[in-house]
């Protein structure tokens, strides 16, 4: 899973490795960065992705509250419920990834080892990887995004077949996947 955020994000000293601007959307910020503590960014993106997963597996974020006082106050006490549905597997790593201090939360060693994550295979991703391989042109689609969207023909081919990193490539990827889903 990789998850970008292109609205914010930070930079950080090595040595020192710790932050201290709070940021993000409050429903996931991790306690210590609420608490105006100076915290570890591997930390607290740890956590942020451990409310992911419980969204995931639940169907709802785990601190959610309409006051954000209130909504701080459960982050900082740990205050979520696991539902009942969830693995015993996947409750206890759900627990150990939203635990309230970072100095015993796990780190992404610990994630892998888990029984709950082992479950699942490492797998390479399927597909093409915009920038690092050539992709054959469907004419099919290609005449589809060029009606739909008014690309320049030429600049449309020379992007889809470097396979470059942008609106061209992304509409065509989108088009190509639906394409092959509907066949």
């Amino acid at each position: 899973m990789k998850i970008v955020d292109f609205g914010l994000s930070n930079l950080y000293d090595p040595p020192s490795g710790l932050l201290k601007t709070a940021c993000g959307s409050p429903c996931y910020a991790a306690p210590e960065m609420i608490a105006g503590k100076k915290y570890s960014g591997l930390k607290t993106d740890i956590w942020s992705s451990g409310v992911i997963l419980y969204a995931m597996v639940a169907g709802f974020l785990p601190f959610e509250d309409p006051k954000t006082s209130n909504l701080y106050k459960k982050i900082l006490a740990g205050d979520y419920k696991i539902p009942k549905f969830l693995s015993t597997d996947c409750a206890h790593l759900l627990r150990k990834i939203l635990e309230v201090d970072p100095s015993t939360r796990y780190d992404i060693q610990e994630i892998r080892l888990h029984p709950w994550y082992k479950q699942f295979k490492d797998k390479a991703p399927d597909g093409l990887f915009p920038s690092q391989e050539f992709m054959p042109l469907n004419n099919t689609i290609y005449e589809q995004i060029l009606d739909k969207f008014g690309f320049d023909a030429d600049y449309t081919v020379k992007c889809i077949e470097a396979n470059r990193h942008n609106n061209i490539t992304a509409a065509y990827h989108l088009m190509l996947k639906k394409a092959m889903r509907l066949n």
